[in-house]
């Protein structure tokens, strides 16, 4: 009896540990995180910091996150509009309400539905593209041939590819949201539920548009930006040089990040809307 008692204070005092070892992991690690977002916003406002190296290796990102997901972002846009529509014109037409239509549309895309799923798009393109590279750029030791050249590799490596990822999903995401809307109203006036011509639509559309979604949607957009930029950057520059360790690090940068967007986006909406 004894025994068993004793066992049981040892394996409650063992979950009690590793419980407490794992939270103090995660919070170091968000205090990691943090601070290097911090540095990249400190260091973007220095322009010593951006040399023409710099500058073009932002411009290079920009155009992989960005242009060269233009397309797609577009095609998932299109198919979100006519699915809200689809989904939402048999009940306003019911109640007679298709006037809706366009507030709608602000609501479910403009807020969440934008943001969210272009950051989706990033992350499983974009950033493990960005820890892939970092991560060999690391096992080939050119890290360390930056730093033998009296390089700083935070400034070259980290700070363009992490502000060219959030430019990158604000700028999707306003493609997100016409092309979202266009194919919402095309659909409507398909199904003849339109709430006139287009003009009496952008009106809808625009009142429906307060100050709080337009502080909403550039958090939603800078901040899992950032931050999946940052995630995926260290990721990268934390292997120890094993090339099996890419796809390994590949993969808790998605996970990472996935869990910073859920969390960042709760957080806005928490702060904006209530």
């Amino acid at each position: 009896m004894i025994l068993r008692r004793i066992s049981g204070i040892v394996f409650l005092m063992n979950l009690a540990g590793s419980i407490g070892s794992s939270v103090r992991r995660r919070w170091q690690g968000a205090a990691t995180l943090a601070g290097v977002v911090a540095a990249i916003a400190f260091l973007a406002l220095r322009p010593r910091y951006w040399p023409r190296t710099v500058r073009n290796v932002l411009v290079r990102q920009i155009f992989f996150t960005g242009v060269e997901a233009t397309r797609f972002i577009a095609l998932i846009a299109l198919a979100a509009g006519l699915g809200v529509v689809l989904q939402a014109q048999v009940w306003l037409t019911r109640v007679g309400q298709s006037a809706l239509i366009g507030p709608l549309l602000v609501a479910v895309i403009v807020r969440e539905l934008g943001p969210l799923l272009t950051n989706f798009v990033v992350i499983g393109r974009s950033g493990t593209a960005i820890t892939t590279e970092l991560a060999t750029m690391r096992v080939n030791g050119e890290i360390r041939t930056l730093d033998a050249q009296g390089l700083d590799p935070f400034p070259y490596l980290v700070l363009p590819r992490v502000l060219g990822v959030m430019v990158s999903v604000f700028c999707l995401t306003v493609v997100f949201i016409a092309v979202s809307l266009a194919s919402g109203y095309l659909a409507a006036m398909a199904m003849g539920a339109a709430p006139g011509g287009p003009g009496l639509f952008a009106q809808g559309v625009f009142s429906a548009v307060a100050p709080a979604d337009i502080a909403n949607l550039m958090a939603k957009t800078a901040v899992p930006g950032m931050l999946t930029g940052a995630i995926c950057c260290l990721e990268g520059l934390s292997i120890e040089g094993a090339a099996t360790e890419v796809p390994q690090a590949a993969g808790r940068a998605v996970v990472r990040s996935v869990g910073a967007l859920f969390l960042s986006s709760a957080i806005v909406s928490v702060l904006t809307y209530l």
